[in-house]
């Protein structure tokens, strides 16, 4: 039988798992504990025999009551390798470096994880309810309000303006934009992030609007070919204008997704 959640709503009421994750975790306990390893070891989402990772904290959990520290330490293991794949990897592009925030985002984000797990061993945490109920929106809206800590511990809050002399982007803006991508595709895959998205970029000057919705549907700034279509082309404006137009926008949706916060 199937344990219900404990975390109540403001009304009272108690939480409830989604109708398919209440049904998938009926047939995984009818698996053996190998069995039930071996399919929570399937990392592709569109394998039929994918165990969403609402199921497998579940089954993380129940290890605490069936006594069967075996079973906990084979699960976590896959749990904590789901929650680091998700977060953002900290080297950067040149595989010699790494971005000082991003490692405090992964560490912030993975220790609170890991905390939540260990008190929840030694007496039921209703807080890791919420990671059966809805394990993708749970973990981003930790990495959020990490990403919001580590900015403003590096006190990144500064106004996004141009220097009101040459015209250029301030170096406050390149550093914003040039760290930021909002279609990182371990991102875009995430509904709700793609809604906070879209509403970040509502909020954009028209023309820094129609140069991010041409990016997004992957128009190129310019190119070598002359018969491509490209933003310069569609705008009729010069690539390092489209360009700055570019980076505008990156940080102001940064400061948008962000709660303000740089």
């Amino acid at each position: 039988m199937v344990t219900p959640l404990r975390k109540r709503t403001l009304e009272g009421e108690l939480y409830r798992r989604d109708a398919n994750i209440e049904a998938k975790l009926v047939e995984l306990e009818s698996l053996t504990q190998d069995e039930l390893v071996t399919q929570c070891s399937i990392r592709s989402r569109d394998d039929p025999n994918y165990v969403p990772s609402e199921c497998l904290v579940y089954f993380v959990r129940a290890s605490r009551s069936e006594n069967n520290n075996a079973g906990f330490e084979r699960l976590y293991k896959i749990l904590a390798e789901r929650v680091l794949r998700s977060l953002p990897r900290a080297e950067n592009a040149d595989g010699k470096t790494a971005s000082m925030t991003k490692t405090t985002i992964r560490d912030t984000v993975f220790g609170k994880f890991v905390e939540l797990l260990s008190q929840d061993r030694t007496e039921y945490s209703e807080k890791l309810d919420f990671f059966e109920i809805r394990f993708d929106k749970t973990l981003r809206n930790m990495k959020l309000d990490a990403q919001k800590k580590a900015w403003r511990d590096e006190n990144r809050s500064v106004s996004l303006k141009d220097d009101e002399e040459t015209g250029e982007l301030t170096e406050e803006v390149e550093r914003a934009a040039g760290s930021f991508d909002p279609f990182s595709q371990s991102e875009i895959d995430d509904p709700d992030y793609r809604s906070q998205l879209d509403a970040a970029i509502d909020t954009l000057p028209p023309e820094q609007m129609r140069i991010i919705e041409m990016l997004r549907k992957g128009i190129p700034i310019d190119s070598k070919d002359t018969d491509a279509v490209t933003i310069a082309k569609v705008l009729g404006k010069s690539e390092k204008t489209i360009r700055t137009h570019r980076d505008k926008a990156f940080a102001a949706l940064r400061a948008a997704m962000s709660g303000g916060e740089q």
